[in-house]
């Protein structure tokens, strides 16, 4: 690592525009002092998310608020995968939630996921097997990156199941819990706060790795 790839400015850019992400990588900004403020914040536009893998659109996101602000960039891509479905929607999570007026409904999303379950006979627990997967991009406006993923397995239930959270959290249960990410606070979510062991959710997991890395954090 070059001594110009640090975060001694304390300044980073939040390559997002989507709220529920901004809130969670808020909180999890919070306890180390950064001056976190996101794309939309910038009036930056969305990037074409073109990429095959988490990686790549996290890249392309980071990269592309990197370069237009001159500071660094800490962007997210995430998703969640379905065995049976043969790791769908992954990479195109959120596509699954698109309505032809261009507007995201997730509602419709998660029932799609249930209809194609249903089509496989994916009917008890032991089938609906799935993970959220979230990879963090910090790159630098001349292209230099590093990447933090992490992952929360458990299974999908029906019907959805809480109003907190966003995406698919109401038909996500983790393993060892009896409530899905949508019946918990955000606290309980991430289950992780600096100097404390483990992280729960995909996106505590992966900035965990970041903190750890970068932010000095245990």
């Amino acid at each position: 690592m070059h001594a110009k790839h640090d975060l001694s400015g304390r300044r980073i850019v939040v390559a997002s525009h989507n709220s529920g992400k901004l809130r969670e990588i808020a909180d999890l900004i919070g306890p180390f002092g950064l001056e976190a403020r996101s794309a939309a914040e910038y009036d930056l536009p969305e990037p074409d998310e073109t990429g095959t893998t988490f990686e790549e659109n996290a890249y392309i996101k980071a990269h592309a608020a990197a370069v237009a602000t001159g500071l660094p960039a800490l962007s997210d891509d995430s998703g969640m995968c379905a065995d049976a479905l043969g790791g769908q929607p992954g990479v195109y999570t959120a596509n699954w939630a698109e309505t032809p007026d261009g507007k995201r409904d997730f509602g419709i999303a998660m029932q799609k996921v249930e209809d194609l379950l249903r089509e496989k006979g994916a009917l008890e627990p032991k089938d609906r097997t799935a993970r959220f997967v979230a990879v963090f991009c910090l790159c630098w406006p001349d292209g230099y990156a590093e990447y933090y993923r992490g992952e929360a397995e458990g299974h999908l239930v029906w019907p959805p199941r809480g109003e907190l959270g966003f995406g698919y959290d109401p038909v996500f249960m983790p393993n060892g819990y009896d409530k899905t990410f949508g019946e918990m606070t955000a606290e309980q979510k991430h289950g992780w706060k600096p100097g404390e062991a483990n992280a729960l959710s995909h996106r505590a997991r992966a900035f965990q790795k970041f903190a750890r890395a970068r932010l000095g954090s245990r």
